[in-house]
């Protein structure tokens, strides 16, 4: 699976992603047409060294776009926000995923997934995103990751959702330095037989720049995509759509094993 990123901000990382309610929607409309998925909206940037959004500014941020998608497109949409108020709003609007890099920290957001049947991904991240990128360490970021999430999913199961509404990401560039990422990204297999599908970001982040320099970044977003697509995640979330739904298309005719 394919999920696609829009940002109805003023400063997310990546200025392809920064979209208005009509950008968004002829955004949309192409990406379903070539079989995208799902869409994540955000109205905060959650990149190192951002500090947080007034919940107003957020929801003036996203409800244009979400109202404008959900009454003209037919794929899912997702909200990537930790704020209750945030999610109930879209959800009313038929917002019907939430994306929370904070994993259910918000006891609120536990009654509104079940309130409206919401699928959920929980993310790990070792901070927020304002101090994040300083100096994370590990002992074992492998255990501790899976660890985590884990225990969040179990937590998610306790309260009542659903198991097959729980999704897992192990927040990639989210208070991780390169050897952690990479560290995380070889254990993929591991952290699929937990039970709960995977999810992951990893798209333009700072690691493959870190990797390679200076440059753009699509090429190694879309080995990345493939790579956690053939090692045990079920979904890549992406700002590059038609190019990473390409580099599958080509992978599943080469690959008989995809």
């Amino acid at each position: 699976m394919v999920m696609g990123i829009l940002n109805s901000t003023p400063d997310s990382f990546y200025p392809f992603s920064r979209v208005d309610e009509n950008k968004a929607l002829n955004r949309v409309r192409e990406w379903e047409r070539l079989g995208c998925d799902l869409v994540d909206v955000g109205g905060e940037s959650s990149r190192p060294g951002s500090e947080s959004v007034d919940v107003q500014i957020e929801l003036s941020r996203v409800l244009p776009v979400v109202e404008r998608l959900t009454q003209s497109c037919k794929i899912p949409i997702s909200i990537d926000t930790t704020k209750p108020a945030v999610m109930r709003a879209c959800a009313q609007l038929g917002a019907s995923w939430l994306n929370d890099i904070s994993a259910l920290e918000d006891p609120e957001m536990i009654d509104i997934v079940k309130e409206f049947n919401l699928n959920v991904i929980l993310m790990h991240k070792k901070g927020d995103p304002k101090t994040m990128q300083i100096n994370p360490e590990y002992h074992d970021v492998e255990s501790e990751v899976k660890n985590f999430l884990l225990s969040r999913a179990q937590h998610a199961l306790q309260a009542g959702i659903p198991r097959e509404h729980i999704w897992l990401d192990p927040g990639i560039g989210f208070g991780k330095k390169l050897e952690h990422n990479l560290q995380l990204l070889h254990a993929l297999p591991e952290l699929s037989r937990l039970g709960f599908p995977v999810v992951v970001g990893l798209s333009r982040k700072r690691w493959i720049g870190d990797l390679w320099g200076d440059g753009d970044r699509l090429a190694g977003s879309l080995v990345g995509a493939i790579y956690c697509l053939t090692h045990g995640a079920t979904m890549v979330r992406v700002h590059d759509v038609p190019e990473t739904l390409q580099a599958i298309t080509v992978m599943r005719a080469l690959w008989t094993k995809f």
